[in-house]
């Protein structure tokens, strides 16, 4: 008798579940996949305790007849893959057919749904007992996924909290919200409303249903191309961050992916804009030709590679630092009823959820994003409407400096530590120990980046590495003397270093030799320009005045002009802010001189 036995395919559904199938969240996503699919317009999603007791999913797309209805539910069953080439050009967001079956063989489950002209309804038990019946004409679908892992206990016991499982729906609906606000998306959990859109299109009123007033204001819209991809979205100003990457919304042709490379760029950008434990919110979209993409990676299909990373890289960078260079980035210091937005927290408080908070409207908030003429936030210096001989334009076109900041006057210290300032537009208060840091940065920055100075070593440093490493670090044997260090073989699985660039202090050169080696052999992999960075902020940081060191009216004129000429005067290297403001009309309403 033959060893090897073709399984049923209830038990191949089960196992393909373990797959698609590992929380509450899963079932939502494929069931709104399909909705989307189908080409609905509204979608709803209504939860009995997070989904573990029943999740029902509704929508107004085509439908199905009944033939299709039965053939859903079988393996590998699909409407989105008709040949091979199919695979290499995938538009729609489900096609390997199945989640269906998968979610049938762990739950019960009821399926309704008219194509206009037939009405189906269909039941499961376990993937079992199919049993079919007319149902009414309304046209579109809707699944009721009930009792969830019920017939096998051993994943049900593994399931989150009810609040971790709703909080991982809620996150999930919310970027298919920001991914599609052309739909009406309505999530509801035991009766509750926790979204609602309206599917107007309008990207930034979902930004606003999802994450409020103080948020939406701080968002900032990006857009460009290439001849591979199209890029649009919104980014946050620096000072609304959260403290994990959750906040970071990437679309793929609609379709909401996680990678971690995509992530890295997108955090970079932001390099010594935010601390470096904090994440800025980002909604972006990405259009690109699905040739150039790979989503078969993964049954969850949220994992995704591209096959031109360097051109992607480029634009994003491109757009987000270019975008950052235009806004100004002073926070005001105004003090709200309502939670900051330095720390935005989106994590679901359900006791407060059951209230009916009074905010604003979308439209009540006029947000315009056009810059004015009166409003660019930088101050052109040296500039002239005059008319300038021919032969001087040149000249004159060469002095031109543009500052972010416009001039300020002190007006004293408080705590020997913060700067008060002023000019026509309000008051400021600058921490003299992040300005000067930022101000010794861009110096130190420059300098390090210049030609490289090499210095020999009094005393060469010896390293011995385990074989493996010493492997590693021998391929970047060229990379090391490009930056200053001379490395040689010196004996079995040793390593050893000759001389180091100028810019290493020869009290520190041992130290921070090492630390690049271990840079290199890491598993990251070793990016000079970051190390660079590091070592720019660290001198910075002690070539700075401190807190409470005392300076001379003189020198906060020197700081403050000095500030105004960075390329970012608004953070420190390590993210902190260098200046926060008081407009005019915020002292005049704090002080209710002005009453509206």
């Amino acid at each position: 008798m033959s060893k090897i036995q073709v399984m049923d395919d209830v038990l191949a559904n089960k196992i393909a579940a373990g797959e698609v199938v590992e929380k509450t969240m899963n079932v939502v996503k494929e069931l709104v996949e399909n909705a989307i699919d189908a080409k609905s317009t509204e979608i709803s999603i209504k939860l009995i305790d997070s989904g573990v007791k029943e999740i029902e999913v509704s929508d107004n797309g085509i439908g199905m007849d009944e033939e299709d209805a039965k053939l859903a539910f079988l393996r590998h069953a699909t409407s989105k893959l008709k040949k091979l080439d199919d695979l290499f050009y995938i538009s729609s967001l489900g096609f390997r057919g199945e989640a269906l079956p998968s979610i049938a063989s762990v739950s019960n489950v009821v399926l309704k749904t008219s194509d206009g002209e037939v009405g189906t309804l269909l039941t499961l038990n376990g993937g079992k007992d199919m049993q079919i019946s007319r149902s009414d004409l309304q046209q579109g679908t809707t699944v009721i996924v009930k009792d969830l892992f019920y017939n096998t206990p051993v994943r049900l016991k593994y399931l989150k909290n009810l609040y971790i499982e709703l909080a991982n729906i809620v996150d999930y609906v919310n970027k298919m919200a920001l991914s599609y606000p052309h739909i009406k998306f309505l999530l509801q959990n035991n009766d509750k409303v926790l979204l609602n859109t309206d599917g107007s299109g309008d990207l930034l009123k979902v930004i606003y249903e999802i994450y409020g007033v103080d948020v939406t204001k701080k968002m900032a819209p990006i857009s460009g191309e290439n001849d591979d991809y199209y890029i649009s979205g919104y980014i946050s100003y620096p000072e609304v961050t959260k403290s994990n990457r959750s906040s970071i919304t990437t679309l793929v042709n609609g379709r909401v992916i996680k990678n971690n490379e995509l992530n890295k760029i997108i955090v970079d950008c932001y390099h010594t804009y935010i601390p470096k434990d904090k994440y800025p919110i980002i909604v972006l979209n990405i259009d690109v030709d699905p040739i150039l993409v790979d989503i078969n990676i993964h049954p969850t299909k949220m994992d995704i590679k591209f096959s031109k990373m360097d051109t992607l890289k480029e634009i994003i960078s491109k757009l987000i630092t270019d975008k950052l260079k235009t806004l100004l980035l002073i926070p005001n210091a105004t003090v709200r009823n309502t939670s900051s937005v330095n720390e935005v927290s989106r994590e679901i408080n359900y006791h407060e959820a059951e209230k009916n908070y009074d905010k604003p409207s979308y439209e009540e908030l006029k947000l315009d994003f056009s810059v004015k003429e009166d409003e660019v936030p930088y101050e052109k210096v040296a500039d002239t409407t005059d008319e300038v001989p021919e032969e001087t334009e040149e000249a004159v076109e060469e002095e031109k400096e543009v500052y972010r900041i416009k001039e300020m006057t002190p007006r004293g210290i408080v705590y020997l530590t913060y700067i008060i300032a002023e000019n026509e537009d309000g008051m400021y208060i600058i921490d003299q120990h992040a300005a000067a840091e930022r101000i010794n940065y861009e110096k130190v920055l420059k300098a390090l980046k210049e030609k490289v100075v090499i210095i020999d070593l009094l005393v060469p440093v010896k390293i011995e590495l385990p074989a493996n490493e010493f492997i590693i670090l021998k391929e970047h044997f060229s990379l090391l003397e490009e930056y200053g260090f001379q490395a040689s073989e010196f004996g079995l699985n040793t390593v050893i270093i000759r001389t180091h660039p100028s810019w290493i202090k020869d009290d520190e050169a041992d130290e921070c030799i090492r630390k690049v080696v271990d840079i290199i052999i890491s598993k990251e992999g070793f990016n000079f320009d970051e190390f660079v960075w590091r070592m720019a902020a660290t001198q910075a940081c002690r070539m700075s005045i401190k807190a409470n060191d005392f300076i001379s009216y003189d020198e906060q004129v020197y700081l403050l002009n000095e500030l105004r000429k960075c390329e970012n005067p608004f953070t420190c290297p390590h993210g902190r802010p260098t200046i926060i403001t008081y407009t005019k009309y915020d002292l005049e309403k704090l002080f209710k001189r002005s009453l509206d």
